[in-house]
């Protein structure tokens, strides 16, 4: 009886049924469950089925994916800093041109006497080359000498009547303390006549504190207050004076001087004060100023002689040139200038002519080859290189070109034909050819032999720069960055614990390993594997190249 008690007592309670709740839980599902449609629910019992396979799929793809090649690696490549030589060298081509020649040409016609030389020929300087006999030559250099002869007897006789007979303002502005004159009033050499002030423009100088010394600079445009006109004008800055003037509350000034131009509303003296706009904050000056004339000075005669008229008048504008008093004769500029242009065209005529001239009968100024001869009016008759002495035209481009100097040595070949030439000049113009700035070099070379081709290509070759003992890294760790605050540092990454000199708020945009730190270096020349460190790393500093990426099979 009590074995039976043992098997239905409290022992059997593990086998009890579950609670009443959940049986009404599950009592409910199943219903809800029997309740809907059978449409319905082959539509749940396939999507269930579509999301299982999808799961499958997911799971055997990403298996696949992550056995096919083994296990993916990525290791840090680094390399280290040490001493060795280095030079950075420019290369390119060139257009090879005698250094020195000349060009005959005849512009009259005439008769060809005799040809003294012939294509190729080698002349030295002196040497005849041909004889043109031509009346049209000498009747033109004739005639162009006596067209000379007459002008420059015009402009002797006007320059002796009107020598400094004629007062005339040298700039635009305003007179002021003028002395009156009048016809047949006697003039002294030296004699002051009047003050001439140069109202076009006027300055105004202004002292600011020098906590705005960086806002104030030369041709920045200012506006400046005219209370007398109750108005505003633009003004500019002409100048800037980092003067030291003290105030009595204590405050450093610096001083600028602003000119504004004057429509014929300003004067002298006038009070005006001029403010900076400085972005969002509007720079005033320590105190108002006055206008001043841009500039005055003193009109003064040059002769002695009595006055014939004067047209002196206080505060009366006047024009740079403008006569102002005439003295014992009257003006004739306009006549002068006129004759004074006649006679340059007249010597620039006779100039040709006699050249022209001087061609029918040509000799070589320089020593040479002849490389080209024709005997047709107007044309080249005869072309003289000095072939014993070269210069290349070429370009360098805009990483090299602070390294070539004058007097470097210069490596070339024409077509397998070595020389050697040196840097004559180089170029500060320079030429943008697809974003990439050229700028023009000359390369002499002497050429003796002859064995370099006149008006040919050939390339050339020079170390700009090189250093025979210097601490260099492969090219690839050097990196340029930029830090939070905007600025951009040349950098390499230092390997090992964090160095005193590791920058601060570097922005990385590619994946650096842990263990390694930015380290601003200034940099040197650089060949095409190599770069030189003048600072921020030692010798035999571990810096990260680049990262490799290898599976478990090696590769």
């Amino acid at each position: 009886m009590s074995e039976v008690m043992d098997k239905t007592g409290p022992a059997a309670s593990v086998q009890q049924s579950p609670p009443a709740e959940q049986k009404k839980e599950k009592s409910s599902l199943w219903k809800k469950w029997k309740g809907m449609p059978r449409k319905r629910r082959r539509k749940i019992v396939r999507l269930f089925v579509f999301l299982l396979i999808l799961a499958g799929v997911a799971f055997g793809v990403k298996y696949f994916l992550d056995n096919q090649g083994g296990e993916q690696q990525t290791e840090a490549m680094v390399d280290v800093v040490h001493y060795d030589a280095i030079s950075s060298t420019v290369e390119g081509s060139g257009l090879t041109k005698a250094k020195d020649s000349e060009t005959i040409t005849i512009a009259t016609t005439g008769t060809v006497k005799e040809v003294l030389v012939a294509e190729g020929d080698t002349v030295t300087a002196g040497t005849q080359l041909f004889i043109i006999d031509s009346d049209d030559a000498r009747t033109a250099v004739d005639k162009a000498r006596q067209d000379v002869l007459g002008y420059e007897k015009q402009l002797a006789a006007l320059q002796k009547d009107i020598a400094g007979l004629n007062l005339a303002a040298g700039y635009s502005g305003k007179l002021m303390d003028i002395v009156v004159l009048n016809p047949g009033d006697t003039i002294s050499k030296g004699q002051t006549v009047a003050t001439l002030a140069d109202d076009t423009q006027l300055r105004l100088t202004q002292y600011y504190s020098y906590a705005y010394e960086d806002m104030v600079y030369q041709g920045q445009s200012v506006e400046v207050s005219i209370p007398a006109l109750m108005s505003s004008i633009t003004g500019t800055v002409e100048a800037v004076h980092m003067v030291s003037r003290i105030t009595p509350e204590g405050t450093k000034l610096f001083s600028a001087d602003i000119l504004v131009t004057n429509d014929g509303a300003l004067s002298a003296e006038m009070t005006a004060s001029a403010t900076v706009n400085a972005g969002e904050e509007i720079v005033y000056p320590y105190e108002p100023g006055q206008l001043e004339y841009f500039r005055t000075g003193e009109l003064k005669s040059t002769v002695n002689g009595t006055v014939i008229s004067s047209s002196l008048v206080n505060f009366l504008q006047v024009s740079a040139g403008q006569v102002l008093v005439r003295i014992d004769g009257e003006d004739s500029e306009a006549e002068i200038f006129t004759v004074q242009q006649s006679l340059e065209e007249a010597r620039k005529t006779l100039e040709t002519a006699e050249k022209n001239l001087a061609n029918c009968n040509a000799v070589a100024s320089i020593s040479g080859k002849v490389i080209g001869l024709t005997i047709q009016p107007g044309d080249e008759v005869a072309a003289i290189s000095d072939t014993s002495s070269l210069i290349v035209n070429a370009t360098v481009d805009e990483r090299n070109v602070s390294a070539v100097k004058p007097g470097m040595m210069v490596n070339l070949d024409q077509w397998g034909t070595p020389a050697m030439g040196t840097v004559e000049s180089v170029s500060l113009s320079s030429t943008i050819n697809n974003g990439v700035a050229t700028y023009p070099m000359v390369i002499s070379v002497d050429n003796m032999d002859e064995s370099l081709q006149v008006n040919s290509y050939i390339n050339y070759n020079l170390t700009a720069s090189e250093n025979d003992n210097c601490l260099v890294v492969p090219l690839q760790c050097v990196r340029n960055v930029s830090t939070e605050d905007g600025e951009s540092k040349t950098v390499v990454y230092v390997k090992g614990d964090r160095p005193d000199n590791a920058l601060e708020g570097v922005i990385v945009d590619e994946m650096i390993p842990e263990g390694f730190w930015p380290v601003e270096v200034e940099i040197g020349i650089s060949d095409n594997y190599y770069v030189e460190i003048k600072s921020g790393v030692e010798d035999g500093t571990e810096v990260f190249t680049q990262m490799q990426i290898s599976n478990s099979y090696g590769f």
